[in-house]
């Protein structure tokens, strides 16, 4: 039988037999009073049954000789409403005492059918107007949930893009996303692949951006991963890469490869194409909710906008502090670097050298060769350098056919022995263009200055061009060292 065809169910506390009767009778069949007696009133079993009475009728007389902790259990029961029946004898209850009991109505005997009917209709639009306000209640907390997490979502993508926009550089823009992630999802590391497209060639070169400290075996693995990634999204083939790092990301991104964790793949899109791909590694266990998708991919939305503005930086830094052809430093940052260079080497009482090289005979390379052979061979020339001298060593296109190279922590005699390394490569290699075969080679002044000189910089470059013309007066082709400069004394 279904709920509906079953009759309301009453309870009854006690009630004697006219009582019973009257109200059975006021309200007809669509309704089952079950009177408990006095000494078996409801219990545990009872009160934890899923059907609940809608109204419960309590004597007065019932009602008092009950203890208080039994009152107590009646009074929780919220989804009954209490109809209170008072004797005619007895002294008119307290109204006040009663509300605070709970009752919703005192209904004083003898009973009559308008009495119970107005009793219980009573009670079921105080039920129903419960029940609204109950609903009503349950839809103000969810809306205040949802907007709790809106806000918490929007909190959260102020800060990736503020942090994201306040960074020009891509290596800490990713570096500080690992930490913001952390917000949404438990992240254990947060590293990217960039890529441009040749429209020639149809081929790629990719920047590979990993987490320092990455043990060989490791990042092998994520080198491979990401190219893997370079080839699926841009439908091109890698023709070279170049690994940059991150800032540090903690000890913990340090241990993992692609398969120690969940890895999220997510397209960078900038103005319609796709020009990189954030990887990210969470713990194996994470699952995403479908609000937690969308924002996560808002804040990687932020985040390709940031990663693309610091790619542009960085090529446009590149232009400005680069010479276009050999892709060496140019003119005005070898400037700016001597500068710094001597008042470190004056600071910290350091070896300081200075190498000026000049190739032989270039513009005999031009006439001879063509104009395309001679940038063929500067190219050529300032990879040899790059091959040749330490990452801290700063090369530079000096102009035309020149080069510098500024040796940090390098003495007159070190510097004599790297002058004369490089001068026998560029004699001992042969360039090809157009199937012809032929060499070149270079002049080569050296300058010093020893720990505590306070020579300025346009002496220092004064001395190596000095060196260098003298180079070229013993007929080309060798090392010269211009003598360095004392350690001044004070005497």
């Amino acid at each position: 039988m279904n709920r509906g065809d079953r009759p309301e169910l009453l309870w009854g506390f006690g009630l004697n037999t006219i009582e019973a009767d009257k109200i059975e009778d006021s309200l007809g069949p669509g309704f089952f009073l079950r009177n408990f007696s006095e000494r078996s009133l409801p219990g545990a079993k009872e009160l934890r049954h899923p059907e609940k009475p809608s109204a419960t009728w309590i004597p007065l007389r019932v009602w008092n000789e009950l203890s208080e902790a039994r009152r107590a259990t009646y009074r929780k029961q919220e989804s009954t409403q209490r109809i209170l029946i008072q004797d005619e004898n007895e002294k008119n209850v307290d109204l006040e005492s009663v509300l605070e009991d709970g009752f919703l109505a005192v209904v004083s005997s003898p009973l009559t059918s308008s009495k119970v009917q107005d009793a219980l209709f009573r009670a079921k639009e105080v039920a129903g107007l419960y029940g609204d306000l109950y609903r009503m209640t349950e839809e103000i907390i969810m809306e205040r949930e949802l907007l709790s997490r809106k806000t918490e979502q929007l909190m959260f993508l102020n800060t990736v893009l503020s942090n994201a926009t306040e960074r020009l550089e891509v290596g800490d823009i990713l570096g500080q996303a690992a930490e913001d992630l952390k917000l949404l999802l438990p992240v254990l590391s947060v590293q990217g692949v960039f890529w441009d497209v040749a429209s020639t060639e149809k081929q790629a070169e990719a920047e590979i951006f990993l987490n320092p400290g990455l043990i060989p075996e490791i990042q092998g693995e994520w080198t491979e991963f990401m190219i893997e990634n370079v080839k699926e999204l841009s439908g091109t083939e890698v023709a070279g890469y170049n690994l940059s790092e991150t800032v540090p990301a903690g000890d913990a991104a340090m241990c993992y490869g692609p398969t120690g964790g969940r890895v999220l793949a997510l397209p960078l899109i900038s103005r319609g194409e796709k020009f990189g791909c954030l990887i990210m590694l969470c713990d194996k266990s994470v699952r995403l909710a479908k609000d937690q998708v969308n924002t996560l991919n808002a804040a990687v939305n932020h985040l390709s906008l940031a990663l693309n503005n610091a790619l542009m930086f960085t090529k446009i830094k590149s232009r400005a502090d680069r010479d276009g052809l050999t892709r060496v430093f140019n003119r005005r940052s070898f400037d700016e670097r001597m500068a710094e260079e001597l008042r470190r080497h004056q600071r910290h009482c350091m070896d300081l050298s200075l190498l000026m090289i000049d190739l032989d005979h270039f513009k005999n390379v031009n006439d001879t060769y063509g104009h395309i052979a001679g940038d063929m061979v500067l190219e050529t020339v300032a990879r040899m350098f790059e091959e040749t001298f330490r990452t801290t060593d700063f090369i530079a296109r000096y102009g035309g056919e020149e080069f510098v190279i500024l040796l940090p922590h390098t003495n007159a005699v070190q510097a004599e022995m790297l002058a004369e390394r490089i001068r026998a490569k560029i004699e001992s290699c042969t360039m090809t263009y157009q199937a012809v075969d032929f060499k070149v080679t270079a002049s080569i002044g050296v300058s010093s200055v020893r720990p505590g000189s306070l020579e300025k910089d346009s002496e220092l470059v004064l001395k190596a061009d000095e060196a260098l013309y003298k180079a070229k007066e013993l007929g080309r082709n060798r090392v010269v060292v211009n003598a360095p400069v004392a350690r001044l004394r004070i005497v």
